[in-house]
C-alpha cells in the first residue's frame, strides 16, 4: 500500500479539528489529526490492522468528508504538506501526536516539551508489548 506522503516526499498533512481532547486540568484544545489518501477497501484493512494498537495511534478517528471534523480545506494543512487525494479514494484521519502543540496554542502555557510535526518519538518498546490482540 502506498503512503502518499512519503511517495510524494513531503511531511504527512495535520490538520485542526473541531473534536475537542478531554480536558486535563488547565490543557484543553481541539485534536490535530494526519490524513492518508486511501481506497475505500485499503481504508477498511488499515482500520482494522491500527484499531489493535489503541496506545499508539490507534484506528482511525474519521474516514471520508473532511468538513464533519471541521476541515475548511483539505488542500491547506495547519502542519506538514499536502498530499494528493486521488479518483476513487477517501482521506483517513487518525489522531495525531501534534495534538499538543494546539493545545498549547490554545492555552499558551509559560513551557512546554512537545516534539515537531512528522517526528516521531522513539522507543524500544515492540509492537506486540503495545498490541491489544
Amino acid at each position: 500500500m502506498e503512503v502518499r506522503h512519503i511517495t510524494e516526499k513531503h511531511n504527512v498533512p495535520m490538520y485542526i479539528t473541531n473534536i475537542q481532547c478531554v480536558p486535563a486540568g488547565v490543557f484543553n484544545g481541539p485534536t490535530v489529526v494526519s490524513m492518508r489518501p486511501m481506497t475505500p477497501k485499503a481504508a477498511i484493512r488499515a482500520t482494522q490492522v491500527t484499531s489493535r494498537m489503541p496506545s499508539v495511534h490507534g484506528a482511525p478517528l474519521h474516514i471520508g468528508d473532511p468538513a464533519a471534523i471541521g476541515i475548511k480545506d483539505i488542500n491547506k494543512p495547519e502542519f506538514g504538506e499536502a498530499s494528493t487525494i486521488k479518483p476513487g479514494e477517501v482521506p483517513v484521519f487518525w489522531a495525531c501526536g501534534v495534538t499538543p502543540q494546539a493545545v498549547a496554542m490554545n492555552v499558551k502555557p509559560e513551557f512546554m516539551i512537545t516534539h515537531a510535526p512528522g517526528h516521531m518519538f522513539i522507543t524500544d518498546l515492540l509492537n506486540a508489548d503495545l498490541s491489544v490482540l
